[in-house]
């Protein structure tokens, strides 16, 4: 199974989003911000990232630049959450595998990790 970080400030969403994927079978991190993010991804690389767009202390497209600036980080897919539209976050934040708008059904994250995270063979 894939190992997932989860990065998001609201404690309910990161709760849920590692009791659903922890039940599924797979490894589940989380942190609180971006820098908490990136501790975690330099101590033990995740398969896939869901990182909120905004936190305190380092937000989500601060944290992507980071992520796609180290050649170690920059292939690991990254699901960008937030309650805003699409368009608006695509205007500050790029290159993340994909968008997922909160708030969201967790058939949308199974599915996402599903075709996002490596499959073991």
């Amino acid at each position: 199974m894939a190992r997932v970080l989860i990065v998001d400030d609201e404690f309910g969403i990161a709760e849920l989003l590692d009791a659903v994927l922890s039940d599924d079978g797979h490894a589940v991190a989380t942190a609180a911000n971006g820098r908490q993010g990136l501790a975690r991804v330099a101590a033990d690389p995740p398969d896939l990232i869901f990182l909120d767009f905004m936190m305190p202390v380092m937000d989500g497209p601060a944290m992507l630049a980071a992520l796609a600036g180290d050649p170690g980080t920059r292939g690991i897919p990254v699901v960008l959450m937030s309650s805003m539209p699409e368009e608006t976050v695509r205007e500050r934040a790029g290159g993340h595998a994909a968008f997922l708008r909160k708030p969201f059904r967790l058939k949308q994250v199974r599915d996402l990790v599903g075709a996002l995270a490596p499959r073991d063979e």
